[in-house]
């Protein structure tokens, strides 16, 4: 029998909850553990299942000949009056599950019964300003503290026993259009934040905090020509500007509301010690007002966790004008070249391309189309940077009467071949997952002025499928020839993440509401299971008593349904939910 958790509406621990704990010996997350995270099976306690993001796990009592057994075990529901998108990876820590839900809150599960802890609600402003709904993509764990942040641009530290606030910091002012939805990252010791909002001019930066204190310890602004600053001794220095001086590639004053937001957050990779953050699209949307490449937007930063220091930028859509923001994942991985072992990293852009880089200094090693069609570039030259079709790029409303520059159909379109979701690596395939959809769009510039608070995009879209059968593509692709070894068509567009297993198994969730898994060398759809309401969240697996379990967060939302244009006419009619499922094989078969 599926047994479901009950929702509550405060923030306190009941009786119940803390005779259950208590049960619970809980010796608090270290630096060790999440290194570790990938290969340790009895918990998860990092975004990406370790801190590469390579979201793969060792795990194999699941796999191909026992998947088809998979049954839940219970579902915990966040409460009905704010089902809104559900973009979450869950964490598992001694016995207890965290996992945040929209409208920045938090909430601590008994893994073994799907009972509710204990919940923390954030109370949030009515001026916030999300530009892509209500989300939250989960928390970091540290010590005896669960770290997330807030709609309203805030980084908090609960106490993982209680749901008590420990410290609380404002990270940016949400009045000026910031807000954050990403998993922080802890490094070190010390938690790691972006910010997003980057559709009202804000300046994107990447922030380090001291995890038990809540001290800011460094802030490296992502946009060229801003101050850095790191904290010594409790005492503010500069620190350097971002890697160049105003105006180098930004034309007059547009440097100061550049945009870059690091929305996705980042990963870690101790081989080489650096933070990959990604950034966001350029402020504003139109390019014919911001000349020049406008660095450090549209990229991928190499950051020195100790200082914030930029050690390595590689940039995907110099000048973008489609809003092709290059804050997706890049995931670290190593492969054999000629008898030499590469440390190289790979990350699927919105632009439609595939960039594998080596991650110790950002040199491009080779790039190629993931998606079917490009109409923006013909390819990409010997450094990786776009060749443009130049008849693409939307025009300038300067050059034509009226306030609306000439429209293109652009392929893929501002969703990208790929957007937030994140890939898995295996390393039993050497196979990229990767979600990704094929869309195009029409879109046109208009003019626009920088006013705080409000929308700064200076464009006009529509998106449309490019076929009647299908938008979202699961593809796994071998990143060292860019070959496509096979893939699965989705009606809906994808908007969740993807985790692959030792049992050669690949899982996802689909907006029809469908948690599958496939055959990683293969493709062939092994197993799916109906949770109610679209999957938009990123599924992770653990081992307790010696069963595997799978668990994975649903509930429809995020951007599709609310920029979606002809696409949102397509999944119009899927539900909202919000919920966390957990599976496993029946005792017999574990």
């Amino acid at each position: 029998m599926i047994q479901r958790g009950r929702g509550k509406a405060f923030a306190v621990t009941t009786l119940v909850a803390a005779l259950s704990m208590a049960g619970m010996a809980n010796a608090g997350v270290t630096d060790q553990d999440i290194l570790n995270d990938q290969m340790t099976t009895d918990d998860v306690v990092s975004n990406g299942l370790g801190p590469k993001g390579q979201r793969f796990s060792p795990l194999k009592a699941v796999n191909t000949d026992t998947v088809k057994d998979l049954r839940p075990v219970w579902s915990f529901s966040f409460g009905g009056e704010k089902q809104r998108g559900q973009e979450s990876q869950p964490m598992v820590k001694d016995g207890v599950m965290y996992v945040t839900a929209s409208y920045s809150r938090v909430f601590a599960i008994d893994v073994k019964t799907g009972d509710e802890l204990w919940e923390y609600n954030a109370r949030l402003p009515d001026g916030i300003m999300p530009c892509c709904d209500v989300i939250n993509r989960g928390v970091a764990l540290y010590d005896d503290l669960v770290l997330f942040a807030t709609l309203d641009a805030k980084l908090i530290a609960l106490d993982s026993k209680t749901g008590k606030v420990v410290w609380k910091k404002k990270v940016a002012d949400y009045k000026a259009g910031y807000s954050i939805t990403a998993a922080p990252l802890v490094v070190n010791g010390k938690v790691i934040t972006g910010v997003s909002g980057g559709e009202f001019g804000i300046v994107g930066k990447v922030e380090a905090y001291d995890a038990k204190t809540g001290q800011i310890l460094w802030s490296r602004p992502t946009v060229e020509g801003h101050m850095g600053y790191i904290w010594k001794e409790g005492k503010k220095v500069e620190n350097g500007i971002s890697g160049g001086k105003p105006g180098q590639t930004w034309p007059g004053d547009l440097w100061k509301t550049g945009g870059a937001a690091t929305w996705l957050g980042g990963t870690y990779d101790p081989d080489v010690n650096l933070l990959f953050f990604g950034t966001g699209n350029p402020a504003p949307w139109n390019s014919h007002l911001r000349p020049g490449d406008n660095l450090f937007s549209s990229s991928r930063l190499a950051i020195d966790p100790d200082t914030g220091k930029i050690v390595w930028h590689f940039q995907t859509t110099p000048n973008d004008g489609w809003d092709f923001d290059g804050v997706n994942e890049l995931v670290s991985f190593d492969y054999k070249d000629g008898g030499k072992t590469i440390k190289a990293a790979g990350t699927a852009d919105r632009n439609g391309f595939f960039y594998v880089l080596n991650r110790e200094n950002g040199e491009f090693i080779r790039g190629f189309p993931f998606v079917d069609e490009i109409s923006w570039a013909k390819g990409l030259d010997k450094n990786g940077r776009p060749i443009y079709v130049d008849d693409n790029r939307p025009g300038n409303p300067a050059d034509v009467d009226g306030n609306k520059g000439k429209p293109v159909v652009a392929i893929p379109s501002f969703l990208g071949g790929k957007n937030w979701m994140p890939v898995s690596y295996s390393k039993q395939t050497g196979l990229f997952y990767v979600p990704s959809n094929e869309w195009a769009m029409d879109i046109w510039n208009e003019p626009v002025s920088y006013k705080k608070g409000a929308a700064y995009l200076g464009a006009g879209f529509t998106i449309k499928p490019l076929n009647d059968e299908y938008i979202g593509v699961l593809r796994a692709i071998d990143p060292k020839t860019g070959k496509e070894k096979w893939r699965y068509k989705n009606y809906a567009p994808l908007w969740g993440g993807v985790l692959s297993t030792a049992g050669k198994l690949v899982f996802m969730g689909n907006p029809e509401g469908y948690l599958m898994a496939f055959d990683a060398e293969t493709g062939e759809l092994k197993y799916k299971f109906n949770t109610g309401s679209g999957i938009v969240g990123s599924p992770i697996t653990w081992e307790m008593d010696g069963e595997q379990y799978i668990s994975v967060v649903s509930g429809w939302g995020g951007a599709v349904p609310l920029w979606g244009g002809e696409v949102a006419k397509r999944v119009k009619h899927l539900n909202q939910g919000g919920s966390v499922w957990t599976f496993k094989l029946p005792k017999e078969d574990a």
